[in-house]
């Protein structure tokens, strides 16, 4: 080789080693997978997308899954993943993606995994192949949802939903599962600094001190107030007033009191240094006879004629209490803040409902209590979660200040339906819901479907009305009967109206009694009353007409233990043979009596068995016109085989969230029975033998449908 050659060589040589990467410096890193098991659920890790390595034979667990495509966050991440054809059994990679929660989800066969409907969950998630995009590194460890660890332990712990935990009422929540807690240990209350947490903090409200030796009798002088930074709100002449109001406002010429800023919002109470006005001075009074809102200048709200600053003190422990077991409800309070009750009654209203509150002896193990102020709009004073003694609860009310505007309920009872009774306000699931609305005379907007649609969720509502219209004014009312529109039952059990604002103090018992008399609490949304029920009843010649009137007496047997109305239980009933006919629908008999008579006189059609058709006519018939806060419930029962398919119309409804169980009797094909039923595994599907057998099985159905409510999850 000539020296030329050699030198281009080593040059090219030289050339090649200076671009090499030296110790695979610049190789791209390695995705790092943490590996979780199969029941590991969405909500219990903290991020927003995350890649996981599941197991091996995750359908064996059984672990629950809820909805199609999009999942609840309760759900089992790995059997998601097998029921979406992401994994197999056999386990892999999946990349989760958290997304907002839905109104609704829908159930479904696939993969051999079945998943649940469930409506409304607050966090949804998707699953996808494991494969990361190009450049994309997820976490490799996992943040967990998980409390700190205390060494304050009054009884045994509690496991919330996606832990869901409350910032008052238990520990804080740690943000990594390789790092130890760093709080320390809550020793005692008085020498442990509360600890921080990076979620989201409730509504800050100052505590009033009462001097020492000071009284509080139930209607002593009106203390001085600390103003909002509202103005005087606009006071249409919307609503009259009873002769009671007369003993506390005399009549004036002023007419109408008007106000150029009502929209401005409230602040947090200020001191100030300003004097007292005198106690003798008439308040103003509107054309409508009730006290107006004394001040004068919208900017000089916020201030206290208390002439000193509140002293800063040092924050505390929530105080915990168990309170009364026997009367274990939630309960939120809707007080009237308009500005047609003036100052003085908002006084008399606030002390009203802390001695309803003392009464109550609130706590954990007992009743619950929140607070709504309404006028214009509803606004949360204080969630049910937020104080869990009456020492707190009367601390907090003390420090609550008129909202003002109008007196629109039906707008407030929308908002606690929407809003209020959650997991995360504190709702507790087994305890009933419970709104107390306040009323000064009448609302000024309508409470027929707000009402109605709060009926449907659960929530019992009473309502407490003070001085209501004479019958000069009932003309004046905007929706009459207002109160029998609103609540569960027109037996006097739900409405207390008071005469006057001096015999507010008398309601405390009547009405403490009546919200804890949970027997009664007839709204609250149980197995019994929260259901649309459809009967699918096979009338073919193979039948015959005393069989078939033992099939309508067994129909009826298991109607008679429900709770049967509008808002509660609603039954429908199909008879079919290779045609369908529609006896009854939804809502047409919404009494208990009126629906077993017409069970009676059902008349028996005979004819051929089309079954999958007639399952396709309830959907289209019954389950279309379903209440979206019922669940759907179909128990279709037959004597032979059906002449057509039933897999197809069977699946359709379970997609739509409708649980179906199967009864068959004597000659009914067990395969069809299995194709019908929701879930097989769960006693969704019956086989008897005799007709005359059938009541037998009533107990049983019943006792299925209540244990999978009471095991459904709460939103």
């Amino acid at each position: 080789m000539s020296k030329p050659t050699l030198t281009a060589v080593f040059i090219a040589f030289l050339l090649t080693s200076s671009g090499a990467k030296p110790n695979g410096k610049n190789k791209k890193p390695k995705q790092v997978v943490p590996a979780i098991e199969c029941d590991m659920r969405a909500g219990k890790i903290k991020l927003p997308e995350f890649i996981v390595k599941c197991p091996t034979n995750c359908m064996e667990s059984k672990e629950k899954v809820y909805g199609t495509g999009v999942f609840a966050s309760i759900s089992s991440i790995c059997n998601a993943a097998i029921h979406s054809g992401v994994i197999s059994n056999s386990g892999g990679k999946v990349i989760v993606m958290k997304m907002a929660g839905q109104a609704n989800y829908k159930g479904s066969l696939s993969s051999g995994v079945r998943s649940l409907s469930l409506h409304n969950w607050r966090e949804s998630f998707s699953v996808s192949v494991g494969k990361p995009k190009k450049g994309v590194i997820y976490p490799p460890t996992l943040v967990f949802v998980t409390p700190k660890p205390t060494t304050l332990k009054t009884d045994e712990p509690k496991i919330l939903p996606d832990s869901m935990v409350s910032p008052v009422t238990e520990a804080p929540e740690t943000e990594s599962t390789t790092a130890p807690p760093t709080t320390t240990p809550v020793a005692t209350p008085t020498t442990t600094a509360p600890p921080t947490t990076t979620s989201a903090k409730p509504r800050v409200t100052i505590h009033k001190v009462r001097e020492a030796g000071s009284s509080h009798p139930y209607f002593s002088s009106v203390a001085r107030q600390s103003q909002s930074a509202q103005g005087k709100g606009p006071m249409q002449a919307f609503r009259g007033s009873s002769v009671y109001a007369n003993r506390f406002s005399p009549r004036t010429n002023t007419g109408v009191h008007r106000s150029e800023s009502p929209t401005i919002r409230r602040q947090p109470h200020v001191a100030s240094a300003s004097a007292p006005e005198p106690e003798h001075k008439p308040p103003s009074v509107t054309s409508h006879g009730r006290e107006a809102p004394t001040e004068t200048n919208p900017f000089n709200s916020g201030f206290s004629a208390r002439g000193h600053k509140p002293t800063a003190r040092a924050p505390k422990l929530p105080e915990r209490t168990q309170g009364d077991p026997n009367c274990k409800v939630d309960i939120a309070f809707l007080m009237d803040g308009s500005w047609s009750i003036g100052k003085r009654r908002f006084k008399i209203q606030k002390d009203f409902l802390v001695e309803v509150s003392q009464v109550l002896n609130v706590g954990t193990a007992g009743p619950m209590m929140g607070i709504i102020q309404y006028g214009d709009d509803a606004v949360t004073e204080f969630s049910l979660k937020q104080y869990s003694s009456s020492n707190e609860v009367k601390s907090a009310i003390d420090t609550i200040v008129q909202k003002g505007g109008l007196s629109h309920v039906g707008k407030a009872l929308s908002y606690i339906n929407k809003h209020f009774f959650s997991d995360a306000n504190g709702n507790r699931g087994g305890a009933p819901n419970v709104a107390v609305v306040l009323v000064d005379g009448w609302p000024t907007d309508r409470v027929e479907e707000a009402s109605r649609l709060a009926r449907e969720s659960g929530i019992n509502i009473f309502f407490v009305t003070i001085e209501g219209p004479d019958e000069n004014e009932k003309q004046n009312v905007v929706e009459a009967n207002f109160v029998d529109k609103a609540v569960c039952r027109t037996n006097g059990f739900f409405s207390l109206p008071i005469k006057s604002w001096f015999a507010l103090r008398e309601a405390v018992q009547p009405l403490v009694k009546s919200v804890c008399d949970t027997d009664r609490l007839v709204c609250s949304k149980t197995c019994l009353n929260a259901n649309d029920i459809a009967f699918v009843i096979d009338g073919s010649s193979s039948v015959g007409t005393g069989n078939f009137r033992t099939v309508l007496q067994f129909v009826a047997n298991v109607t008679r233990e429900f709770e049967i109305s509008d808002t509660d239980t609603r039954v429908g009933i199909v008879q079919y043979t290779y045609e369908q006919r529609l006896e009854f629908a939804f809502g047409q008999h919404n009494n208990k009596a009126d629906l077993l008579n017409a069970i009676k006189r059902i008349n028996y059609w005979s004819g051929g068995t089309s079954t999958g058709a007639a399952i396709t006519y309830a959907a289209d018939q019954l389950f279309s016109k379903s209440k979206p806060n019922k669940r759907k419930i179909m128990i279709v029962i037959t004597d032979g085989r059906s002449y057509d398919d039933v897999r197809v119309p069977a699946m359709a409804v379970h997609q739509k969230g409708v649980i179906a169980y199967s009864i068959g009797i004597a000659w009914a094909a067990q395969d069809e029975l299995e194709y019908i039923a929701t879930d097989p595994d769960r006693e969704h599907s019956f086989f008897v033998d005799e007709f005359d057998n059938l009541y037998k099985f009533v107990p049983k159905i019943i006792h299925n449908i209540c244990n999978e409510f009471n095991s459904q999850p709460r939103n």
